[in-house]
Order: C-alpha cells, then structure tokens, then sequence
C-alpha cells in the first residue's frame, strides 16, 4: 500500500502536470486545481481502482478545476503524457472542464457550479439499490457552497442515510473575485453541516496525514454521510499563487512556468531527502 511520503510526491508531480496544462494552454484555472490536488490525489490512489467496473467514483463538482483530475488520470496511464500538452485545444479530449464523452474515467460531466452533489447523490443511490459497497465522492469547492442546490442535496443525502457518500468540501476561501465569506459567508460552516446529519471532519486539505486520517475516518462512519471540510490554500505550492485571487483562473507566462517549476522542485528535493 502507498503510503505518506509516497502520496506527497506524487501530489507534487500532479501539481507539476496541472502547471504544465495551463501554461501549454494559456489558459486554466490553477489555484483551485492546486489547492485540491492532495485530496484527489489522496482518493484517486486509496479508494479508486480504475482496472475495475465496480469502483469507487468521483464526482469534481468544482469542474473547472479539471486539470486536477487529468493530472491524476495521466499518472495513472487513462491520459498519455503528451496528451497533456493539448489541454483546452480545439479536438483535443483535454476541454476545460469534466466530459464522460471523451474521457468516461471522469465519471461525470460538471462545470455548471452547485449541480455536482446532485449528480453524486443518484450515483450513491443507484450503487446502495444495486448493493455495491464502493464510495462516492463529491468534490464541492467553497463558492458553489452559495447555491441553493447544494443544501438541498445535503438535506436528501442525510434522509436516504447514504453512509456511503463522502463530500469534500475544497475550503479555499477564495472565490473567482474575492473571499467567499465576504460575497456570502459560510459560517459556521462547521456546524451547519454537523446540523444536517452529516458526520463532520474539518481539517487542513493540504497536510497528507490529515487527509488519510480524514478518510480512514469516513471509511469506517456507517451511520451517516461524512462530509470532510478542506482547509486548503489556492494556488498551494507555487509562491506567487498561494492565496492570491488572480489565480482563480488565466494562462501562464514563459517567466511564470519557470518560477513555478523551480518552486515544485524545492519541493520535490525536500520531499525525497
């Protein structure tokens, strides 16, 4: 079984991947790609066996962050290498956000925000009538935690019991202009979720031990859904785009790319000492 150290590599090299894209492409959303990647990559090397036709299953809600999932996908052979050069090019299977047309393994079509919990709730449903055991999990990011959808999926999740649906909440207090909390605030948001019967963990989504705690926890939660709150950090790992609401979406220059890279080998370096 992978473990710790192997996880934060390989998160760092699917943050590598994620700035490729967008710099190929010019265009992209990389904070929220950044910030969600441990979690991802977290799940997708834990609970997703991708060889299998009864797996676990995720939902990416927050669609635009796409270039998260296509890191993952890449790494795990669904997405050639080269291919990643492609990404949001006319033709190319890579588009913007998450299509079961051109690449099934995404396992939903998202980009319209609030709708992706919806989406996950019929697939849980559906897996609990055919008595399969696997997860779901809906990766819901903090701005489309404003729509009216999403609570009304909380509520159904919590009434049909579905202990086997796990919403990850990517708490990056950001949106695409501002802080979440100011456009419209989220707080308690702790609570409010614990107040839909959901079993509530928060924790910092960027820190690997708490997030395999996090979902061992959920794993072993029978009772009810388990929702994991995702303190995370937008742009997490590249300097100039930690925290920064610019980068909730736009290309990337020739002296940006080089600037990001040399921050992801820092990383790498301190990672395999």
């Amino acid at each position: 079984m992978i473990d710790i150290k192997q996880l934060k590599i390989l998160a760092n090299e699917n943050r590598k991947k994620i700035i490729r894209m967008i710099h190929s492409a010019n265009a992209g959303h990389p904070g929220g790609a950044l910030s969600v990647i441990d979690i991802l990559t977290a799940i997708y090397e834990l609970d997703v066996d991708l060889n299998s036709k009864k797996r676990s299953k995720v939902v990416l809600s927050k669609g635009h962050a796409v270039a998260a999932q296509y890191a993952i996908l890449c790494s795990k052979g669904i997405i050639k290498e080269e291919e990643l050069d492609t990404f949001r090019k006319i033709n190319s299977r890579l588009q913007g956000h998450p299509s079961t047309i051109t690449i099934p393994e995404v396992d939903a079509t998202t980009g319209l925000l609030g709708q992706g919990l919806s989406v996950a709730v019929g697939i849980a449903l559906a897996k609990r009538n055919k008595e399969e055991n696997e997860h779901v999990y809906a990766i819901v990011g903090d701005g489309e935690m404003q729509e009216g959808q999403i609570w009304e999926s909380l509520l159904q999740t919590a009434h049909y019991k579905l202990n086997n649906l796990i919403l990850i909440i990517d708490y990056n207090k950001l949106s695409s202009y501002d802080n979440v909390n100011e456009s419209m605030n989220l707080e308690p948001l702790h609570e409010k979720i614990k107040a839909f019967n959901f079993h509530t963990i928060e924790i910092d989504g960027n820190n690997m031990e708490q997030i395999v705690e996090a979902l061992k926890e959920a794993y072993e939660t029978k009772d009810k859904p388990t929702a994991i709150i995702c303190n995370t950090i937008k742009g997490k790992g590249v300097s100039f785009m930690e925290n920064n609401p610019k980068w909730h979406s736009g290309g990337i220059s020739d002296e940006e790319y080089e600037i990001a890279k040399k921050d992801l080998e820092k990383i790498e370096e301190e990672l395999t000492k």
